[in-house]
């Protein structure tokens, strides 16, 4: 546990999705959520880009197709929010693929169910 990738990054954020879940709930939709963390990064001064795209390359050809990563904290965090019934290997693989294009070592994938906050962090 003491060798977290981005440890006290990690926790400020993860503290961030705590404080305003206990605030609004789950129910709502993903942009609702998304809102409501780009209000509290802005407040607390955490440095961020929402909706950051990446572009893939495939042989030196940048193809037209991009991926689109919910929020980049810290210029090295990708936050992924769902708000669905459970997580599942789809948006594992989905915060895998941001990491591969972005280059970045941390994603969180944050989940906003009906009852309760769960997160998971995925390393490259």
């Amino acid at each position: 546990m003491a060798n977290l990738t981005y440890k006290k990054e990690s926790y400020e954020l993860i503290g961030v999705l705590f404080d305003f879940h206990n605030e609004l709930g789950g129910g709502f939709l993903e942009a609702v959520y998304s809102d409501a963390i780009e209000y509290e990064l802005r407040s607390r001064k955490i440095p961020f880009e929402r909706e950051k795209k990446y572009q893939v390359i495939y042989k030196e050809l940048a193809l037209p197709h991009q991926y689109i990563a919910d929020f980049v904290v810290y210029d090295k965090i990708i936050l992924e929010i769902k708000s669905v019934a459970a997580l599942n290997d789809r948006h594992v693989a989905q915060c895998i693929n941001y990491l591969k294009v972005s280059g970045n070592k941390l994603a969180i994938l944050a989940n906003f169910e009906p009852e309760r906050l769960t997160h998971q962090r995925i390393v490259l």
